[in-house]
């Protein structure tokens, strides 16, 4: 299964644009994934402006209603059909980015 992602972030990144960015790098890396980040002046929250992140045209909608965990975007490849096996080892591997990111808030 192809997956194209698509990160809207705004110029320069804050925390949440990096994060979502770096969750794109290794679903790029795991799922040779189709990855590209569009810059935009507009916030609209997991919506059309900055931050979200998108699975093949559909944007991740965070549990919480605040921030992408990597359990989001991993229920988001779910419902894009996306296999548990191709899923393999890709938990642990989002939790990178986020670790980065609250290490760099803390």
């Amino acid at each position: 299964m192809t997956v194209k992602v698509r990160v809207i972030s705004q110029r320069p990144p804050g925390g949440r644009c990096t994060l979502y960015a770096g969750y794109a790098d290794v679903l790029e890396r795991h799922l040779k994934a189709n990855a590209e980040l569009v810059f935009s002046a507009t916030r609209d929250a997991h919506g059309e402006g900055f931050p979200s992140l998108w699975l093949n045209g559909a944007a991740v909608q965070p549990a919480d209603g605040v921030i992408l965990m990597p359990a989001d975007v991993l229920a988001g490849l779910t419902a894009q059909g996306m296999t548990e096996e191709a899923l393999l080892g890709l938990a642990e591997a989002l939790e990178a980015p986020l670790d980065r990111m609250l290490e760099m808030e803390g």
